[in-house]
């Protein structure tokens, strides 16, 4: 499952050095994330953990920041998303990598409990890559409960 967004960053997006706000971009990471997990699931999912941010470079106002959340592992009632980001600069035509990020969801009922997801399905090599990545993610993290 993949999603694509796009927002032209603003002024009043960005902070004393024209640069946008890390804040704002998670907010647009959570939100992509979030469509994302809900049309894997076929349904409502929470955000359980923003695992992983990495902001690569900047981003400034007159850019176009594109966003692309694909779903890259699947537990039994959660649904991790990569999200990758890139800065579109209007002037030049180039396209920078400014952010990566991980964000696991759980799907949720009517009535707020987990409920099972479909399976991920790999068919990409990057794709392979992902999954294993966030597989050694999770085990690490159970290894620490």
């Amino acid at each position: 499952m993949r999603t694509v967004q796009a927002h032209l960053i603003l002024p009043p997006d960005t902070n004393h050095q024209g640069t946008i706000f890390g804040g704002k971009v998670l907010a647009y990471i959570d939100e992509i994330a979030a469509i994302t997990s809900m049309k894997h699931a076929g349904g409502n999912t929470v955000t359980v953990s923003i695992d992983s941010v990495d902001f690569l470079s900047p981003a400034r106002a007159g850019d176009i920041l594109e966003l692309e959340g694909t779903v890259v592992y699947t537990g039994n009632t959660s649904i991790t998303v990569f999200v990758r980001v890139t800065s579109f600069q209007v002037k030049t035509g180039n396209s920078i990598l400014t952010t990566e990020s991980f964000v696991t969801m759980v799907a949720v009922d009517e009535n707020g409990k987990p409920r099972q997801v479909p399976q991920v399905l790999i068919e990409t090599e990057e794709q392979r890559q992902l999954y294993e990545r966030v597989k050694l993610q999770q085990e690490l993290k159970q290894r620490k409960k």
